[in-house]
C-alpha cells in the first residue's frame, strides 16, 4: 500500500499547487500595480486625465478628409493598450478612401506584448510587403507605436515608415498615467517587456513622432522624444484616446504618409 498511498500524496500536493498558482498570479499583479511613481518622474496632470472621459465616449464620424494620395502604399495600424482595431476604424476608413491599401494588426485586443503575439506582427507584415510587392507603413497609437517601432529596428527592408500617435518611447516608462494599469493586466514590469526593446533607439526608418500637450495619459515628452529618437515630431491639440480618431491627427497621418522623407 505504500506505492498508492504516495502517489496519492504526490497528487494532492500538485492539485494544492496548481490551486495556489492563480492566487499567485493575483497576488503579483496586484503587487506590480501597487508600485510607488519613481521620484522626480512626471506624468500628465489629473484636469487633462479626466478629460480622457469625455474622449473615450466620442466616435468622430468616418469618411474622406478630400485628400487623395498621390502615393497610395500599403498600411498597418496598430490599437493601443487595451484597445480593439474598431477603435481606429475612422482612420482606417479615411486613409481607404485616399487610396492606401490599409490592414489592421490582425490580433483583435492590444493587452500587452508577448513573445507569440510579437512574433505573429512580424509575419504579418512580412507577409504583406510581400503580397503588396511594398514596404508598409506602420501607424502605431500608443503601446501600438512601440511595436511598430521595433518592428522596424527589426525588419527596416520591408517597412516604409514609422508614424507614431502618443507612443511613450522617450524617457522613463513611468511617465505616464497607465503605467500600473500596464503591469496589473500584463503581469510583467513596464520596464521589463517579455520582448527584447529598443526603446528610444530611431528606427532605421523615417520615424514621425505624434504628440499631444493635452494628453492625459502619455506625457508630451515621452510621445514627442528628442531629435535623436525620431525624425519629426508633430503636435497635435486631441486627447490622448483622441489620437485613434481625431480629424486632426487623421488628416496629420494623410499629410506624414504623403511626404518623401
Amino acid at each position: 500500500m505504500i506505492g498508492p498511498l504516495a502517489g496519492a500524496a504526490v497528487a494532492a500536493g500538485s492539485a494544492m499547487k496548481d490551486a495556489g498558482r492563480p492566487l499567485r498570479v493575483l497576488a503579483r499583479r496586484a503587487a506590480l500595480a501597487r508600485q510607488p511613481q519613481p521620484q522626480g518622474v512626471r506624468s500628465p496632470p489629473l484636469r487633462y486625465l479626466l478629460g480622457e472621459v469625455a474622449a473615450w465616449m466620442r466616435r468622430e464620424p468616418s469618411g474622406e478628409h478630400g485628400v487623395h494620395s498621390d502615393r497610395p502604399q500599403p498600411v498597418m495600424i496598430i490599437p493601443g493598450f487595451g484597445a480593439h482595431p474598431k477603435r481606429m476604424q475612422a482612420m482606417a476608413d479615411a486613409l481607404e478612401a485616399a487610396g492606401h491599401s490599409v490592414h489592421h494588426w490582425g490580433l483583435g485586443f492590444n493587452l500587452g506584448p508577448t513573445p507569440q503575439n510579437f512574433a505573429f506582427l512580424m509575419r504579418r507584415v512580412a507577409i504583406l510587403a510581400q503580397e503588396e510587392k511594398a514596404p508598409v507603413a506602420l501607424i502605431g497609437w500608443s503601446l501600438g507605436g512601440l511595436y511598430a517601432r521595433e518592428i522596424a529596428h527589426r525588419m527596416p527592408d520591408q517597412v516604409a515608415k514609422v508614424i507614431t500617435l502618443g507612443s511613450p518611447f522617450s524617457g522613463d516608462p513611468r511617465a505616464n498615467n497607465a503605467w500600473r494599469v500596464y503591469q496589473a493586466v500584463t503581469g510583467h514590469a513596464v520596464d521589463a517587456p517579455p520582448v527584447e526593446s529598443t526603446c528610444g533607439h530611431k528606427p532605421p526608418v523615417p520615424t514621425i513622432a505624434l504628440w499631444s500637450p493635452r494628453d492625459g495619459v502619455i506625457h508630451p515628452r515621452s510621445a514627442s522624444g528628442w531629435r535623436h529618437e525620431r525624425d519629426r515630431a508633430v503636435a497635435m491639440r486631441c486627447t490622448h484616446l483622441g489620437f485613434a480618431c481625431d480629424r486632426e491627427v487623421i488628416a496629420e497621418v494623410l499629410v506624414q504618409l504623403e511626404r518623401e522623407d
